[in-house]
């Protein structure tokens, strides 16, 4: 496989801000309108702003009229995940691969909404022919098992971005639910060199925090947590340390900010305020050009009923380990709980006085900018 250029950004010889503005990520069309809400302007027939979910939730039974919401929202890219992140055997990868071949029927079917995106070309052609592109994702290696090479036939279906740890231990090490707060085992290293060496991007965002100190130290490409918090703002496992923020910054990645309400505060219901208090934090500790969105929800508009409720703890039952009895509900916050919501955040993001350069990266430029970087 031939791999991606190497990257013109380095620490000593170029700035990162200097780095960006030479990269080609401005022009987005992501303008501010006169009450200084963000506002998508076209900028060409069937184009608009290269909106960029880092991890979010384009369903296949998504309807057509709900996925055409989420495209006229300006999204043109989501990382999304196939394959069951419990699973540890053998069946991990023929789960994942079964998902793969779903979604892959599912935009044939659909080729005026969504497109196979494996690089950053494919997110070119979302936007100029005005769909979603959908990049594929596995939330655990365990599809490689014990086999490094598997990484190879995980590329092969299309899969370009590899989680390394999932809440718990697997061969490579530590997620962030163990009691223990180990690193990457040698397999892990090893599958971190290979990724590099294939051009897929290694992600840690539900690793523990030294095997997310070691995927970021080890890669010698730059690193995502596409979805994650900022522990500083509120003590979570599943948040981030400022030496995480700041050690994936030094190295070039990116972390995506997700929504997912018991893991932004303390509070039954927070609100957009404390999601936004995670984004301002990151960005203090690690850079505009580092911080993006990883919302990790969907994006249909989940009534707050019961039977919801159920319906995410059965989903969750699926995971192991089960933390089913620990529920909080909603997991969605409100002002975000519809398919327009990249708009809300980058309208709230300019009435906090962010510069429309800032908001383009944010929304999107930074994961385009790290996906040229890693996976072409």
């Amino acid at each position: 496989y031939p791999k991606p250029q190497p990257s013109p950004y380095s620490p000593s010889m170029l700035s990162r801000r200097a780095f960006l503005r030479t990269a080609g990520l401005a022009g987005t069309g992501l303008m501010l309108d006169s009450k200084g809400a963000a506002a998508w302007k076209p900028v060409g027939p069937g184009q608009a702003a290269p909106i960029i979910d880092g991890l979010g939730e384009v369903r296949i039974e998504y309807d057509r009229e709900l996925v055409a919401a989420i495209r006229d929202s300006g999204m043109r890219a989501c990382v999304v995940t196939v394959g069951n992140p419990g699973l540890h055997d053998a069946s991990a990868f023929d789960d994942m691969a079964a998902e793969v071949y779903a979604y892959d029927a599912h935009i044939a079917r659909h080729p005026d909404l969504l497109t196979r995106a494996v690089d950053t070309t494919g997110i070119t052609r979302a936007v100029r022919d005005n769909t979603i592109g959908l990049l594929y994702y596995t939330q655990n290696a365990t599809p490689l098992q014990s086999d490094v090479e598997a990484l190879v036939r995980l590329r092969a279906l299309g899969v370009r971005i590899v989680q390394l740890t999932y809440n718990t231990r697997n061969l490579l090490g530590d997620g962030c639910l163990e009691r223990t707060n180990a690193g990457l085992s040698n397999f892990g290293i090893d599958v971190v060199s290979r990724m590099n060496e294939l051009g897929m991007l290694v992600d840690v965002s539900h690793c523990g925090e030294a095997t997310t100190l070691d995927g970021i130290t080890h890669s010698s490409r730059p690193v995502a947590i596409t979805h994650a918090g900022c522990r500083v703002v509120y003590d979570h496992p599943r948040n981030k340390t400022d030496a995480a923020l700041r050690a994936l910054a030094e190295r070039g990645g990116v972390i995506g900010i997700y929504q997912i309400n018991p893991y932004l505060g303390p509070n039954e219901r927070n609100t957009l305020e404390h999601y936004l208090a995670h984004l301002d934090h990151a960005i203090n500790v690690a850079g505009v050009e580092h911080v993006g969105i990883g919302s990790d929800r969907e994006y249909r508009t989940i009534p707050d009923t019961p039977a919801e409720k159920q319906k995410l703890v059965d989903e969750l039952s699926r995971l192991r380990p089960g933390t089913t009895a620990t529920v909080r509900w909603p997991f969605f916050l409100t002002e975000l709980n519809h398919p327009r919501r990249m708009r809300t955040i980058a309208d709230a993001l300019a009435r906090r006085g962010r510069s429309s350069s800032d908001i383009e990266k944010i929304m999107g430029g930074n994961f385009l900018r790290l996906f040229r970087e890693t996976i072409g």
